[in-house]
């Protein structure tokens, strides 16, 4: 039997002592309570007036002394000593509080508060009762959850143990927070779309496939809300964002989780240009709001949000950035050599746009640390963006901190007859074997032919946009409860 299991058989002992004594182990009603930063934060006037209080919370620690017991209590906001005298408590309830409860219980303590002679805040229990007995230990705080994937599997235990996963969720909670105060002070409107959509769309992206039995026809998780999201412009809707989960079926990696948090905005009227002076006033609103100063920390270094973003087109950066000079002016056959000397496999890349971008992603936004916007991208690469004024250019843009994307924008394509070209071309890739294709979407493009105005659109990945305030290098990080293999 393992060290596990012998604690998990004593506890099982003890919870049948509970029972013996008639004492419900996982009562229904906990009482009237206070949170512990409550009692925290008027400590020194329940102490003068010797004020009972309640309180509840987990024991975290517990220390015996004879005829008295100490004992840490956290309620997942704050901590508070508790004290525990066999002379107040009697010695029926202080034997069985000593005799049966462990460190992980859940417990109901009420009393009056006092400091000690070494001015640590504590509760004297008058009474006590269980509320949750634990069956199994927690970890040690410094050796029980080292490891990196247990830490993600067991993330009830990572956040317990650990202030400062706790600490990245709180700046996770405050970011969308703030993302949506400022929406809201920008006079847009929150929205819902459908999650299973009949067909995937307004992304480059393998969906997740599922079957609706009733209607008997398959389902798709979506990979973007945009082609809907697009809709309601066409029903007259100004400003509109949808916070919420994209369903990606590709690999996993340090800034990719299948399932993942997005945000889509439209703006009627705003275009690219536009939109970059908004989405850098967002970023900067954000971090002062975070921080109370427009700066952040990568590695050991602090990028200083408050100077101007950079502005540099995408052949600009792969040249830079990946030496590939005179990008458009390459052939198919020679850009194919300069992929493969920079590592990348060309053959299993099915176009010309693809494979720039795939250089771009692999070569040059890893280099990229201070904020920068990347414009006039492939239109190959963006059949839902407006031509620019370039040939065979977009009139999108990408906005990259710290190697991550963390914005991707367009002024969006509202022509009906352009859009079904854009979408008649992905066809023809897919006939050559690209996977990551738009199907020919003929409800939006309907929709498209009653008049969309023109607009702006863009996409932020929240988990990147976390992982770029938390100094975070893996997305894994950030999500609650990443995408793992089951274990065997």
């Amino acid at each position: 039997m393992s060290p596990i299991d012998d604690i998990r058989k004593n506890r099982l002992e003890k919870l049948n002592i509970l029972k013996s004594k008639n004492i419900e182990p996982y009562p229904v009603k906990t009482g009237k309570i206070s949170s512990l930063a409550e009692v925290l934060g008027k400590f020194k006037t329940l102490e003068k007036k010797k004020a009972k209080t309640a309180i509840a919370g987990r024991i975290i620690a517990k220390r015996e002394h004879g005829s008295s017991i100490f004992a840490d209590i956290y309620d997942g906001e704050a901590k508070l000593q508790a004290y525990f005298k066999k002379d107040s408590l009697g010695n029926e309830s202080f034997d069985a509080f000593q005799e049966t409860i462990d460190i992980g219980d859940f417990v109901y303590l009420k009393g009056r508060v006092f400091t000690t002679k070494k001015g640590e805040k504590t509760l004297e229990a008058g009474e006590w009762k269980i509320l949750s007995k634990s069956l199994l230990p927690l970890p040690e705080k410094w050796h029980g959850l080292q490891d990196i994937e247990e830490r993600f599997r067991k993330r009830h235990l990572d956040l317990l143990m650990n202030e400062n996963v706790r600490e990245v969720f709180s700046i996770r909670h405050k970011l969308i927070k703030f993302l949506r105060d400022f929406l809201d002070k920008e006079n847009f409107i929150e929205v819902e779309t459908p999650i299973l959509q009949s067909q995937a769309g307004g992304a480059l992206a393998k969906p997740f496939v599922s079957h609706h039995n009733a209607l008997n026809i398959d389902l798709y998780l979506r990979i973007a809300p945009e082609l809907y999201l697009k809709r309601l412009l066409v029903a007259g809707y100004k400003k509109i964002y949808e916070i919420g989960r994209n369903f990606r079926n590709e690999g996993i990696d340090a800034t990719h989780n299948p399932e993942f948090t997005m945000l889509e905005l439209y703006e009627a009227y705003a275009n690219a240009d536009s939109h970059i002076e908004f989405v850098e006033k967002m970023i900067k609103h954000l971090a002062k709001n975070l921080f109370g100063k427009p700066l952040i920390q990568y590695k050991d270094q602090t990028i200083d949000l408050s100077k101007k973003f950079k502005k540099i087109t995408f052949d600009e950066a792969l040249s830079r950035y990946a030496l590939i000079r005179d990008f458009e002016k390459l052939s198919d056959k020679e850009l194919a050599l300069k992929a493969k000397q920079l590592g990348l496999e060309p053959e299993k890349i099915a176009y010309r746009g693809k494979l720039a971008d795939e250089i771009f992603k692999k070569i040059c936004r890893p280099k990229m640390i201070e904020p920068t916007f990347i414009v006039n991208h492939p239109q190959e690469i963006s059949p839902l963006a407006k031509p620019s004024s370039i040939e065979g250019k977009a009139d999108r843009y990408q906005l990259i901190i710290r190697g991550l994307e963390i914005v991707n924008g367009f002024s969006e394509l509202n022509d009906p007859l352009k859009q079904r070209d854009f979408f008649e071309n992905q066809q023809k890739l897919k006939a050559k074997g690209e996977e990551e294709i738009m199907p020919l979407d003929e409800e939006f493009l309907e929709a498209l032919e009653y008049g969309m105005p023109p607009a702006g659109g863009l996409g932020i990945g929240i988990d990147r946009l976390i992982m770029l305030f938390t100094n975070t290098t893996n997305i894994k990080e950030v999500i609650l409860f990443p995408t793992l293999k089951p274990r065997e």
